[in-house]
């Protein structure tokens, strides 16, 4: 039986531009270059196609927590984020005890090998407690490259990001480690100057986790890692687009600098993404949502984020007026690349994953395709 479909009519990004009245064609679970005549034919008009989206940095969604939870929770967590468009999803830890997290990796490392999950990241312990935001301060430590070696073989090769406060001690050692394992070093969560900044992307460092946040602020005397993340080609920069972690001039400065192939939108999500407000758990630290804002009963922080990175497209078309093209590149193709899985995902070309949003003129999700089979269906399909 022909399993060939055609999607039709639709504004359609590809890596070369935007294409009116474009096409399509899924073949079983993946793109193909051509059709048979009698392929059936969805007629998408009036709505946008672009990649599925690739989350590089998401701690859990659907009440699920990818820290904690069981592989059912995970696997809720994972599903709830497919479902507003993310169909590939990195699971990120909280800082915990050492040997806990390494129980978590070998956890979610199953998880990755089975095709659920697309790796592993790190975000902590090895983070600095003047920036810890809402990470317990009592399980920090230094980046103790022995430490981080048994976090990555403990991930049994899926881990794919470590978050360091680079300025610590063992950091830099840390960095060049990563880098020798191919694993992303992101600077994050951190204090140092922009000379330590400096010496870290030099050392092999490639991503700012959630710039801005967890970080001193830029300053005319004293730049801080702010400046050099900004200016540095080797960086690609995590934004958290949910109208709380960033003023939209903070986006705009740097998509100025950075330039659209340099930006990944992450939503940085807790549970509470796609569930609703209410108490939960980050770790072992209690967090209230109010009005969709995450913050830790005790301090105030912020606690990660309830965003999905639907919400995120439609805020960077409509508020931050990002052309379309910009947008896909954020949330699809640079984090597909950072992750080296590109060849598959991150963009609509023939022999990729058929993975895809479709999104009606205004921004908003009607529809999402993961492999080849819909998971959200269009009400013309």
């Amino acid at each position: 039986m022909a399993t060939a479909k055609v999607l039709a009519g639709a504004r359609v990004v590809l890596p070369t531009g935007t294409v009116d009245d474009g096409r399509v064609i899924v073949d079983g679970p993946r793109i193909a270059g051509s059709a048979p005549a009698d392929a059936p034919v969805v007629d998408l008009s009036g709505h946008w196609v672009v990649p599925g989206f690739v989350d590089i940095h998401n701690h859990g969604g659907g009440g699920a927590s990818f820290t904690s939870g069981t592989v059912d929770e995970v696997l809720k967590g994972v599903h709830t984020h497919r479902l507003h468009g993310t169909t590939t999803v990195v699971t990120s830890l909280v800082t915990g005890d050492m040997d806990f997290l390494a129980r978590r990796a070998g956890i979610l490392a199953e998880l990755a090998e089975q095709g659920e999950i697309a790796g592993i990241h790190f975000e902590g312990p090895f983070i600095s407690p003047c920036r810890k935001g809402a990470h317990d301060e009592t399980l920090l430590r230094d980046p103790d490259p022995a430490e981080v070696r048994k976090l990555i073989d403990a991930a049994r090769g899926q881990a794919r990001m470590v978050t360091l406060a680079t300025e610590l001690p063992g950091g830099i050692e840390s960095v060049r480690l990563l880098a020798e394992h191919g694993v992303i070093a992101a600077i994050g969560h951190t204090d140092a100057t922009y000379e330590q900044t400096v010496e870290a992307i030099d050392a092999g460092a490639t991503v700012a986790t959630h710039l801005y946040n967890a970080m001193p602020g830029l300053g005319h005397r004293a730049p801080g890692p702010i400046a050099a993340l900004l200016e540095d080609e080797r960086i690609t920069v995590e934004l958290i687009n949910d109208g709380t972690h960033l003023h939209p001039a903070s986006l705009e400065l740097a998509f100025h600098h950075k330039g659209a192939d340099k930006v990944a939108f992450i939503t940085d999500a807790m549970d509470a993404a796609g569930f609703g407000d209410g108490r939960y758990m980050l770790g072992p630290l209690e967090v209230e949502v109010s009005d969709s804002v995450a913050r830790l009963v005790e301090g105030g922080s912020i606690a990660g984020s309830t965003l999905t990175l639907d919400r995120a497209f439609k805020r960077a078309a409509t508020v931050d007026r990002l052309p379309v093209e910009d947008i896909v590149r954020a949330l699809s193709a640079n984090p597909a690349r950072l992750l080296g899985v590109q060849d598959t995902v991150g963009s609509l070309e023939p022999g990729k994953d058929a993975d895809l949003v479709v999104l009606d003129e205004a921004f908003d999700l009607k529809g999402v395709m993961r492999k080849g089979e819909w998971l959200v269906r269009p009400e013309l399909a």
